[in-house]
């Protein structure tokens, strides 16, 4: 409906190259909002996801600039966001705080510490190594690398959660935590699991985000990643509660956004006004 809305008021909305650019502009943010939707399914929340991008952003570039290997810095940026990822689930669970309270927490510590060791400036230029080029600009058969990348993460993690054991306990934590203890599950370990995986797959959006401007950006690029990837979570049918939500429904959500930010762009409207429409939409869709 909203394609056909959008569409039929200016005809170029349909043309090829815009549709790329829609794929290639929601890629970072949905790889957010895929491992959110994990988060959520435990019935956690993760909101520092936007300031581990960032800070993996910026060491992306940095060690490729120290090194010239853009092998490590990749490599450099994933372990960092697991890192990450091992510090919230640990605060989590033998500091016994709330999710949301600790991600809150680490999102300034990380803004904080992607701002300090970059001087709050863009780090780095990636522009000319041929391996983040392809990633953030390289095509395969006239489609944008960045969009395989994308999903090839989303089916991979539909499957665990589909016909793994891994996603069964991950459904059942999130359904009712007691009787999944009670069966044997061991909810600790798995809550510092996909942390581990959020924080993996918020370094690699790190990495493309690099890719996708040049440099390593500490803050511009990251910021409001995290309440975009929980939108989409929830609007692509997660509940908050935990144990209920799919995929799929998250891969939905975050191409509806994508069409509703480039059409609103598209139309000429107002760029203040996509964040009021975002919000109205989620909410009509709860409702």
């Amino acid at each position: 409906l909203l394609i056909a809305v959008i569409g039929a008021q200016d005809p170029n909305f349909f043309r090829y190259q815009n549709v790329l650019a829609i794929g290639t502009a929601i890629t970072v943010f949905g790889l957010l909002a895929i491992v959110q939707t994990l988060v959520i399914l435990l019935g956690a929340l993760d909101i520092s996801v936007g300031s581990v991008t960032g800070l993996c952003s910026v060491v992306s570039a940095m060690v490729f600039t120290a090194t010239s290997s853009s092998a490590l810095g990749i490599l450099s940026a994933v372990i960092v966001g697991m890192v990450c990822g091992l510090v919230n689930g640990t605060i989590i669970v033998y500091g016994r705080v709330n999710p949301v309270i600790a991600t809150l927490a680490t999102l300034a510590a990380f803004k904080g510490l992607a701002q300090l060791i970059s001087g709050g400036r863009s780090q780095g230029y990636t522009g000319s190594d041929p391996v983040f080029t392809t990633l953030g600009r390289g095509t395969f058969a006239g489609v944008p690398v960045l969009i395989y990348v994308f999903v090839i993460v989303a089916v991979i993690v539909a499957l665990i959660l589909k016909y793994s054991d891994i996603g069964r306990n991950i459904y059942a934590i999130g359904g009712n935590d007691t009787a999944a203890r009670l069966a044997g599950v061991n909810i600790n370990r798995y809550i510092i699991g996909v942390y581990l995986a959020v924080g993996a797959i918020g370094g690699l959006a790190g990495v493309l985000l690099t890719s996708r401007t040049g440099s390593g950006q500490p803050v511009s690029g990251s910021e409001g990643l995290e309440l975009e990837a929980i939108t989409a979570a929830a609007l692509g049918g997660a509940a908050l509660q935990g144990g209920k939500g799919t995929i799929v429904g998250t891969v939905l959500a975050v191409i509806l956004l994508g069409v509703l930010t480039n059409g609103l762009t598209v139309l000429g409207v107002n760029p203040f006004w996509q964040n009021v429409a975002q919000g109205t939409l989620l909410v009509a869709a709860v409702v």
